[in-house]
């Protein structure tokens, strides 16, 4: 390092003091950690000098640190238009691609800012990184924001949800044509099960999986009604009875089968069995007459 730095300096203008060279080959020994001194606008210029001609990876470090809060700044404005399931850090971590890339593509000696330069590559890296995990292709996302402006833009003519028609004429499409247009944007949106749901309840905060409904599972009321039916209808029935109700409507066995069980004739068993629905029939008629 101390050759590269004898070099460094005969390019230094002349009128620079020494105390800037001085602390520019410190910064080149050490990069700043983060909360160290800014950088003045001298030692800026100095910096990107030299490593434009050294490609010193010190000095790229301390120019990347200089510029972190711009990158965090950036990443925080985007994330208040994005689902809470993004992290910050996420985005900040792609935004420093972005400047790392801006300052090896800078050039000098087009006499911009470089903050002015680096923005549009830190903002456009953090748009690359959402786009290439979004599972959604770019076309449907452009017909559901299309959409989406559209039924906007008729609610603030209209004063009211606008119907098919009058969608369908907005956008200049067939009224099939509008329900494929639907069908594609319903399926833009994704959600993040480990995201917390919001209750207002900062105490009980819980993830939406916690909360998530099982379609597939047996709804416990109908569960307690199916055994209250169940225990009304047999209550007054004999064991046997009891049985080959159970038997038959519950474990899904043929009458065969139940009579080779309970050591049966196939037709005593159908014979038990009818005895029991007419019984049942009546008494059901009964308390519908009661109730009539």
């Amino acid at each position: 390092m101390a050759k590269s730095s004898v070099a460094v300096r005969p390019a230094v203008r002349s009128s620079a003091p020494a105390s800037r060279l001085k602390a520019v080959e410190s910064k080149k020994a050490a990069p700043p950690a983060s909360g160290s001194t800014a950088l003045t606008e001298d030692e800026l210029e100095t910096i990107w000098k030299t490593y434009k001609r050294t490609r010193d990876d010190n000095l790229r470090n301390i120019l990347i640190e200089h510029h972190m809060p711009l990158v965090r700044m950036i990443a925080e404005r985007l994330l208040q238009t994005l689902p809470k399931s993004i992290e910050l850090d996420d985005l900040a971590s792609a935004g420093t691609f972005g400047l790392m890339d801006a300052i090896n593509g800078f050039d000098l000696t087009r006499g911009i800012k470089f903050k002015t330069y680096c923005t549009t590559r830190i903002r456009g890296s953090i748009l690359d990184e959402l786009r290439s995990q979004d599972w959604v292709p770019r076309l449907v996302r452009l017909k559901a924001h299309k959409l989406e402006r559209a039924l906007r833009q008729l609610e603030g003519e209209l004063g009211r949800s606008p119907n098919q028609a009058e969608l369908a004429h907005a956008l200049g499409l067939t009224l099939e044509d509008l329900q494929a247009h639907e069908a594609e944007a319903n399926a833009k949106t994704i959600f993040s099960l480990s995201e917390k749901w919001d209750d207002g309840d900062d105490e009980k905060e819980m993830e939406k999986v916690e909360i998530l409904a099982d379609k597939k599972c047996v709804d416990p009321l109908d569960t307690i009604q199916q055994r209250d039916a169940l225990e009304m209808i047999t209550g007054n029935l004999t064991r046997k009875e009891r049985l080959i109700i159970l038997m038959y409507y519950y474990e899904g066995l043929t009458m065969r089968e139940i009579g080779e069980i309970m050591e049966l004739t196939e037709s005593r068993v159908c014979q038990i069995h009818s005895n029991v629905m007419a019984r049942l029939k009546a008494q059901l008629d009964r308390v519908t007459m009661q109730n009539g």
